[in-house]
């Protein structure tokens, strides 16, 4: 098999990975009582897996799976939380009607063969 074919292989089973687990990561949350408002949100170079609202919080959620829920939870570094808080700004901007809510970055973590574990205000958004 020649090497493009495998890159576009490879990129097309971690996008499809990626998914799985935002998918997973959503309703885990919405057994919690979230509600979904947005996914893939992607602005100001940034991108936000989910986002959600449970009363008057809404939580912008970064979704990490890895092999475990350590390599998951180490997976979010600080140029992933700045272009995470580029894109949760760029978003309260463009909704100004959620003013008066609580704004939050979480973080939902996934591995096989475990529920997703769920941080809530995990980092901050800058």
């Amino acid at each position: 098999m020649k090497p493009e074919v495998r890159a576009v292989a490879r990129r097309r089973a971690t996008e499809l990975r990626g998914r799985s687990a935002e998918s997973l990561a959503l309703h885990a949350l919405l057994l919690k009582g979230y509600r979904p408002l947005g996914a893939r949100f992607r602005a100001a170079g940034g991108e936000i897996d989910l986002i959600v609202r449970r009363g008057a919080t809404i939580a912008f959620v970064e979704v990490k799976a890895r092999s475990t829920l350590a390599a998951a939870q180490g997976a979010i570094d600080g140029h992933k939380v700045a272009r995470f808080s580029r894109a949760a700004r760029a978003w309260i901007s463009r909704h100004p009607n959620t003013d008066a809510a609580t704004f939050r970055a979480d973080a939902v973590f996934v591995a096989p063969w475990t529920w997703p574990r769920h941080v809530a205000d995990a980092f901050p958004i800058r």
